[in-house]
């Protein structure tokens, strides 16, 4: 009987290794752009987060999935939020799968010839049709599972004596409870543990107050892997693995607190409606974490705050995103290498507005250029360690325009540090093209400005026709005043010495402003080619 059970389980924990890595491999992408772009609000969040975890069937690949790209940058934390309360939210539909079908499923008549078609596939289809086929053989493996652990469970009630485990008493419920974070942490995945206990729970080998218990258990005991599995990972990882521990140990609190009307709303729903024992307990599970999504949901901005406090952030902030565990998947790797670059470009940007603005060189400008170059190196460092697609592919594309982005980055450093021209953007300065140079600089102070602010909240895509039409006013300044500076300077009114400083300082606005763009360009999420003349410009 022993070994039946544990030879259930196996299978079922077999069966959805199978066809979770399957469909990741098949539909990994999808999914992942799935919780990418459906996350703009928490709400948003919670359905991606539940979709995406009841579709592949393991919460921790789509925890995983968003440590990433926090980790990346490519969420917020509070906007990772939502996804985690969803993943919660999907690790339920497991219930829903075994009560609803595996149950009344024949072995024999559908999970046998599932197994035998996903095999087939696997072995003779092309790459993505064998992960459909390895994702197809797993659910009926998981079936066969669930039959194996209905034969090994029908005979427990009659060998071993549970009534000390009533569940009853609030002695009975915590001990049950403790039972139920054992069976995930044994077992290493709470759908398996979930399975088990509505296995038997349908076989009669428990009661309905037994298996409540439990399952409130097994779903704190996912948050013993979180914890695990942040100890000395990231600080997005350890935030995540926070949240995930928070949440489910506080939506326990009041299922528990609950637990008797609960119990009295299944068995009103046994009795009344007719419904199977096993669907009631689905029903349960899916109830309180819908209770909790609820509490949170309203609470998500002040929550992450509170996790941020509790988690802070350590090391240099310029290159936090820098995770070097993000570096065998390119794409996430290289949007981890953007949005520092960005940081850095949002740094560079603040250094020259308050510089050009002050028409003077800060006294705190050297130390932040040191962490800017600093962070300039360490970022080409991390891509020297990505390797992308052949040439032609958009993460290929992606890469190289990282890089020209941080050229330009590097030359803006440079500039920054050629504080000589300064004198000429001064009011004081009398010479013939002051007046257009002064206008000029501060034109590009004030974009540079907004610039920065449009970063931080993440909207650079609207930062890129300011950034090019700023540049291209000054470039036009630019031959304007070379223009009169050297016709003064022919006529004598101008000293020769005198136009070719004023002049090499409207070059060095021109400078800034031109990397300041074309770093900006690069930097979005499709780089556009620009034309100058005729000719495509880097």
């Amino acid at each position: 009987m022993l070994v039946t059970i544990v030879g259930g389980v196996g299978l079922f924990l077999l069966g959805m290794l199978l066809m979770t890595d399957g469909l990741k491999t098949a539909a990994g992408s999808t999914l992942n752009r799935i919780l990418y772009r459906f996350t703009r609000l928490p709400v948003l969040g919670v359905f991606s987060g539940a979709l995406v975890t009841a579709l592949v069937q393991s919460s921790s690949a789509t925890t995983l999935a968003v440590i990433g790209f926090v980790g990346a940058g490519m969420l917020s934390f509070p906007q990772a939020l939502g996804v985690i309360y969803g993943i919660n939210l999907g690790t339920t539909s497991t219930a829903w799968l075994v009560s609803l079908i595996g149950f009344q499923l024949n072995v024999s008549v559908i999970a046998l010839p599932l197994i035998a078609i996903g095999a087939l596939l696997r072995l003779v289809g092309a790459a993505r049709l064998g992960a459909y086929g390895l994702a197809l053989a797993g659910f009926g493996l998981l079936f066969v599972g669930i039959a194996t652990l209905q034969e090994g469970m029908r005979g427990v009630a009659e060998t071993f004596d549970l009534a000390r485990f009533s569940g009853t008493g609030l002695g009975g419920v915590l001990l049950l409870v403790l039972i139920g974070m054992a069976m995930t942490v044994v077992m290493q995945s709470s759908s398996a543990a979930v399975a088990t206990t509505l296995t038997a729970l349908h076989t009669g080998a428990i009661g309905l107050e037994q298996a409540a218990a439990l399952v409130i258990g097994q779903n704190i005991g996912t948050t013993i892997k979180a914890l695990v599995a942040a100890l000395g990972a990231s600080v997005a990882a350890r935030r995540t693995a926070a949240a995930h521990i928070f949440f489910n140990v506080l939506t326990a609190v009041p299922a528990l607190a609950l637990l008797n009307y609960f119990v009295q709303g299944m068995r009103w729903l046994e009795e009344s409606h007719g419904w199977d024992s096993a669907a009631t307990l689905a029903a349960f599970h899916s109830a309180f974490n819908i209770i909790g999504v609820m509490i949170f949901l309203p609470l998500t901005g002040v929550f992450a705050q509170l996790i941020m406090r509790l988690v802070p952030e350590t090391g240099p902030q310029l290159t936090k995103h820098l995770n070097p565990r993000l570096i065998p998947i390119a794409a996430t790797a290289l949007e981890a290498a953007r949005r520092t670059s960005l940081d850095i470009a949002a740094l560079l940007f603040g250094v020259m507005g308050d510089a050009l603005r002050r028409r003077a060189v800060p006294r705190f400008t050297a130390s932040q250029l040191d962490k800017a170059e600093e962070a300039l190196r360490e970022t080409r460092r991390y891509l020297a360690q990505i390797r992308s697609a052949p040439e032609g592919d958009s993460e290929y594309r992606q890469h190289v325009s990282v890089l020209h982005a941080l050229e330009h980055l590097e030359r803006l450093a440079t500039a920054c540090r050629e504080p000589d021209h300064m004198p000429y953007l001064s009011r004081e300065a009398q010479l013939s093209g002051a007046a257009l140079l002064q206008r000029s600089s501060q034109e590009l102070a004030t974009q540079l400005a907004e610039a920065r602010a449009l970063i931080g909240v993440g909207a650079e895509a609207d930062l890129l026709p300011l950034m090019k039409d700023v540049s291209q006013q000054v470039a036009a300044a630019r031959r304007q005043q070379r223009v009169e500076v050297l016709n003064q300077t022919a006529a004598g009114k101008l000293d020769s010495e005198q136009a070719m400083a004023e002049l090499e300082a409207m070059r060095w606005v021109d400078r800034l402003a031109y990397h300041a763009w074309r770093a900006i360009n690069h930097l979005q999420e499709e780089p556009l080619p620009d034309t100058v003349d005729g000719e495509v410009i880097a």
